[in-house]
């Protein structure tokens, strides 16, 4: 067995298609078919099913599949920690983040990358709670920052690193300038620009609604916080935001950030990576980020929002 073969079958699996996967392995479609076809000798199994063109794995094919693409990235995680003993830590990191926390990357990237400068970082900070979890276990991401649930731990390690809370992000005259706090139920009775239903963090501002008998109906739904922020921006809208973001983007112009109260609530966010085998850039940056004590950072902001302090 090769390691050309299993190459050849995760991308023939992704791809769900011989021509792309012959495209993107630079091989011709033959050789592919030929490749594969002498895997499932070897492994006495039958992987694809084929027809005039790709028609899906075989359950024998989902199954193995998933021990191909380990075995690709142990091989991978081979070569980076023989290239990381010669001149350190080297390649691409590859980051998956939600929308919401995204910008809480910003300052551990930056040690990581002070601290291995031939190291490089993609983030993908458009993915879904279920995308992030998805491309982690495939090995598509190295490590992924977001709400992590009990049932979402298997086969990673998860590193806890802040509590998220959530602000009413207001302007125009929706509510007096004297307002320090607004309870869920007040803040349902506000027009409203939300995160869209499918996306975690609206399921938490959700629950907390519920908790007050109260559900929100937004006149705009979006999957972008910056996109938030411009819509409260225009004075029509409020808006529920990670209190994170006022660090990243403060409250500006007439729109300021006011505290949800009854109930205070808040999500763990965490960091995770496969646990046993991550690769040494994924563990050199949970280090970094675990270092950053995020946690302290963001509750010093949080503490500073309660005292009414604007962010700089």
């Amino acid at each position: 067995m090769l390691l050309r073969q299993l190459e050849y079958f995760v991308t023939v699996a992704r791809e769900r298609h011989f021509a792309r996967a012959a495209e993107a392995c630079y091989v011709s479609q033959p050789a592919l078919s030929t490749a594969i076809a002498k895997l499932e000798r070897e492994l006495n199994v039958t992987l694809i099913h084929r027809g005039q063109n790709f028609e899906g794995l075989t359950l024998e094919g989902e199954r193995l599949v998933v021990w191909a693409k380990r075995l690709l990235a142990e091989h991978d995680g081979l070569k980076a920690e023989a290239a990381a003993m010669r001149t350190g830590i080297s390649g691409t990191l590859r980051l998956g983040t939600g929308p919401t926390v995204s910008t809480t990357t910003a300052q551990p990237v930056a040690t990581f990358c002070g601290l291995h400068p031939l190291a490089k970082v993609t983030i993908c900070s458009r993915l879904s709670s279920t995308d992030l979890l998805r491309q982690l276990r495939d090995f598509e991401l190295d490590a992924a920052i977001a709400h992590f649930g009990p049932d979402d731990r298997s086969g990673l390690e998860v590193v806890p690193l802040y509590q998220e809370r959530y602000v009413l992000l207001v302007s125009g005259d929706h509510l007096a300038s004297g307002y320090d706090t607004i309870t869920w139920a007040e803040a349902a009775q506000l027009p409203l620009a939300l995160l869209m239903p499918h996306m975690r963090f609206r399921q938490f501002i959700d629950k907390a609604f519920a908790a007050n008998g109260v559900v929100a109906a937004p006149q705009v739904e979006t999957d972008s916080v910056a996109s938030l922020y411009s819509h409260v921006a225009t004075g029509a809208w409020a808006s529920v935001v990670p209190h994170t973001w006022l660090r990243a983007i403060p409250a500006m112009g007439a729109a300021r950030a006011v505290r949800l109260v009854e109930p205070e609530a808040t999500a763990q966010i965490s960091i995770a990576i496969h646990a046993g085998s991550g690769s040494v850039a994924a563990r050199a940056f949970v280090n970094v980020i675990a270092g950053a004590r995020l946690d302290e950072t963001f509750g010093l902001e949080r503490r500073e929002l309660v005292a009414g302090l604007s962010r700089p």
